[in-house]
């Protein structure tokens, strides 16, 4: 048994040393995608490509960093930065992340400390994870005071948003971070049931 909990430990340091090292030339990547594109002396094609590139290079970035978050707390080494939010601006922040036609917001909130910015991203993820794996077209994710609810979370993608069936980092990382804060996830019905408190 001791010698898993050391060889998990010893990957989740592996996967954390990747990220780090793959950092710096993604880092080169968007930084003279950036350049380019702010120059404007491109025309299409190229310009849409250079676009391309910027955004790609963007969304890499974030994977990393929640591939890096996830090995953190697997390897015990996940210290939450908190600062006190209101959770009706969190659900807002989320929903921003993928637009007001992919997710209505509302509600009403409350003020605790959490680690804003990831719980910020784990929200998001969730939705965003509950719009791909079921299929929709648009959830409601709302504030209850210090708790949340995402619905509708259809039976296909429910295995999916709760981090059981590993088809979706976002998900997974999501409800880790929320788990690794005295969170917690569960579902009821098609509502998703988020505590943060």
């Amino acid at each position: 048994m001791a010698a898993n909990a050391t060889e998990d430990n010893d990957f989740a340091r592996l996967v954390l040393l990747a990220c780090h090292d793959l950092r710096t030339p993604l880092a080169t990547v968007h930084g003279f995608a950036q350049t380019l594109v702010r120059t404007g002396e491109f025309e299409d094609p190229a310009a849409r490509y250079l676009e391309m590139i910027d955004t790609a290079s963007g969304q890499i970035a974030d994977l990393i960093d929640e591939l890096a978050l996830f090995a953190r707390i697997e390897a015990g080494r996940y210290e939450p930065v908190r600062r006190e939010l209101d959770t009706l601006e969190l659900v807002g922040a989320a929903a921003a992340r993928l637009g007001e036609e992919r997710v209505e917001a509302g509600g009403e909130g409350a003020r605790l400390k959490l680690d804003a910015d990831a719980t910020e991203r784990a929200v998001a993820a969730l939705a965003r994870c509950a719009l791909r794996h079921g299929g929709l077209e648009q959830v409601r994710l709302s504030a209850r005071g210090t708790s949340l609810e995402l619905s509708p979370v259809t039976p296909a993608s429910a295995p999916v948003v709760l981090g059981e069936d590993l088809r979706d980092l976002g998900a997974a990382v999501a409800v880790r971070v929320l788990r690794a804060q005295g969170g917690s996830v569960e579902l009821d019905g098609e509502t998703l049931h988020i505590g943060l408190a």
